[in-house]
């Protein structure tokens, strides 16, 4: 399976990275770094993760983010739409995947 992200997703990636890096020197790297080794394990498992507000939801294994994608062109490609803190209020959250 191939994976692409959206700006929308890598935005979120990047807001991570410096909340995490002003947390503490060399935090942010290894937000991104854990992350984007979740985002790979979709090439083996994705679409085996629970639908939420539309979406396949896998949760972080490291951070409280959750990466929301869905599969096209038959299954073959997972589409990173967004990556989202999970601390933040449920009602922002699905309207940050509704637009």
């Amino acid at each position: 399976m191939k994976i692409r992200l959206l700006s929308s997703a890598l935005g979120d990636l990047t807001d991570g990275r410096f909340f995490y890096e002003k947390q503490g020197e060399g935090l942010g790297e290894y937000f991104f770094d854990s992350l984007f080794s979740d985002i790979d394990s979709l090439t083996l498992y994705g679409g085996v993760h629970p639908a939420i507000f539309g979406y396949y939801r896998m949760l972080s294994k490291r951070f409280p983010y959750a990466i929301y994608y869905k599969l096209v062109e038959d299954g073959s490609v997972a589409v990173v739409w967004r990556v989202l803190d999970l601390r933040g209020d449920p009602k922002k959250i699905r309207k940050s995947l509704t637009r």
